[in-house]
């Protein structure tokens, strides 16, 4: 098992590398691949070989890599770990281009329930996927990531917004189109820019005509590890690629006796309602193909179980009263377990015990987090995946300052322990209803 700081070097430059779900995917599927997985395709027909590694995407987005156990899923059942490869961002709209005084903007449309306020003064990039028809006539997708800082939202100055620190709001329409240049006379437009892009980025493609993109913008600052002792983890997107690269870094390294699955669905910071969502039924069929009858796919389930990994909230100690006051997670005291009496999240005490003895055997501590009662819950793939499969579920987070904001802060000890219990899992034999 690799060490702490090696870890959280590879979760730094998995989180750079990412800038997009799928850039994401990508990402992921070049160290899949490197590791000796390989790739299955959905329409396609299989033949799954007891102690090989596979991956299936769907979107380009979602992602699903396993280890086909040695051991029989119908009598050790198969272990998943779920993340998501989505967060909150600015998402380019299909004419987005704006011309206020000379200035070039791009219309947006807020995806999933940004913070907004850090998203002003930050250097921006752009990233995503483009449709496009080549000059061949062939239509194909490509990927395109600016990487430079293209934009800026400037914010209003406070000389002109004198309530701008006692009670400001954000527009989400007229406050929030970056800006991306001055235009003088010229006919600067963001399909032209587009295609430009793509001809930097890819050599061989001659570009026809622009059809469809799905391109968010990002902030350029890398990620880091922060504070005087370098205790903190700073970067965007933490929620979720944090759990992504620690549910991955599990899954490389399972001895592969037991099935063990990680799926990192898109789509889950707007309900994850899609096909490539985590309601959509991607899993469902991976599982249905490795059984053979409705009746094995019952018995699969019900020795199965899911950990549902994604980020929880830290207490701020600026803001302690947000939280219940016998459950506030604590910056790197160890992973949270999420629990929700009105099942907001998926845990219930028989799979919180489970987790807290794998914790033991491999030394990692344990907190719980329950939203004070007069205070609504956030929501998981947890209860989807468990409500769509049946499966027992528990919802772990590793806790994490400003969710959802353009850049979140973690522990530097915290990823690390929940890989070392999704290791644990991966790699246990028996549970206990097996």
């Amino acid at each position: 098992m690799m060490d702490i700081q090696q870890f959280n070097r590879g979760l730094l430059s998995f989180i750079d590398a990412s800038p997009t779900p799928f850039h994401a995917v990508s990402t992921m599927v070049a160290t899949l691949t490197k590791a000796g997985f390989v790739r299955l395709r959905e329409g396609d027909s299989w033949d799954l070989v007891a102690g090989e590694r596979y991956y299936l995407c769907r979107n380009d987005s979602s992602i699903i890599a396993f280890v086909c156990g040695k051991q029989s899923i119908l009598d050790h059942g198969v272990r998943m770990v779920g993340a998501h490869t989505d967060s909150p961002c600015l998402r380019v709209k299909p004419n987005p281009d704006m011309l206020e005084k000379g200035y070039l903007q791009l219309g947006v449309e807020i995806y999933g329930g940004a913070l907004l306020n850090p998203w002003f003064d930050r250097d921006l990039s752009l990233a995503g996927r483009v449709s496009l028809t080549n000059d061949k006539g062939e239509l194909i997708s490509v990927m395109i990531d600016f990487e430079n800082p293209i934009a800026v939202i400037p914010s209003l100055a406070i000389h002109l917004d004198r309530e701008a620190n006692t009670n400001r709001t954000v527009n989400k329409q007229t406050d929030m189109p970056p800006m991306l240049a001055i235009v003088d006379g010229d006919e600067l437009n963001f399909n032209d820019i587009v295609i430009a892009q793509i001809e930097r980025q890819h050599s061989d493609v001659s570009v026809s005509k622009i059809l469809d993109w799905e391109l968010s913008f990002y902030d350029t600052q890398p990620s880091a590890m922060t504070g005087l002792r370098q205790q903190f983890v700073s970067a965007a997107r933490l929620d979720n690629l944090l759990s992504c690269y620690t549910g991955l870094q599990a899954l490389l390294q399972a001895d592969g006796e037991m099935t063990s699955i990680l799926v990192c669905n898109d789509h889950e910071e707007v309900g994850s309602s899609s096909a490539a969502g985590a309601q959509g039924p991607m899993l469902k069929h991976l599982l249905q193909r490795m059984c053979q009858t409705t009746e094995d796919f019952a018995r699969v389930i019900e020795r199965s179980m899911m950990i549902s990994a994604d980020n929880a909230h830290a207490i701020h100690p600026n803001f302690i009263a947000k939280h219940d006051g016998n459950h506030g997670p604590q910056i790197n005291q160890g992973p949270v377990i999420k629990i929700n009496a009105n099942q907001r999240y998926a845990t219930n005490s028989e799979t919180a015990a489970l987790y807290r003895y794998l914790s033991d055997q491999v030394d990692v501590p344990v907190q719980s987090f329950v939203v004070r009662s007069d205070m609504g819950c956030g929501s998981t793939i947890g209860p989807i995946t468990a409500t769509e499969l049946g499966v027992r579920t528990i919802d772990i987070g590793v806790p994490t300052f400003a969710m959802h904001s353009i850049r979140e802060l973690a522990g530097s000890e915290d990823a690390f322990g929940l890989h070392k219990v999704c290791w644990q899992f991966y790699n246990t034999s028996d549970l206990p209803w097996c």
